[in-house]
């Protein structure tokens, strides 16, 4: 399955520089149909393939509670190489 969405990029207020993108409600409710009567692995993440601009990468997103969504890490060496910084808004394709 193929999802194509839009995120903000925040910064986790923990330590290091943790970068994610929170996924819509939408596309939230598409991954997490996906893993309906699945075994769940790793708290619950769902494997991915992202693409973002030129690059893509496997990976994983996360569920999240607190907003009833999913989280996406964005790795330091994506983001550099494709600019994006914290407040930007990204266009993301997650190959589930």
């Amino acid at each position: 399955m193929l999802i194509r969405t839009k995120s903000r990029v925040w910064k986790w207020e923990g330590n290091g520089a943790w970068h994610f993108a929170t996924l819509d409600p939408k596309t939230a409710k598409a991954v997490k149909q996906t893993q309906e009567g699945k075994k769940r692995i790793g708290r619950g993440s769902v494997p991915v393939v992202v693409t973002l601009g030129e690059t893509s990468w496997r990976t994983s997103v996360f569920p999240d509670t607190k907003r009833a969504s999913y989280l996406l890490p964005l790795k330091a060496a994506v983001r550099k190489k494709e600019g994006i910084a914290e407040g930007d808004t990204v266009a993301l394709s997650l190959q589930l």
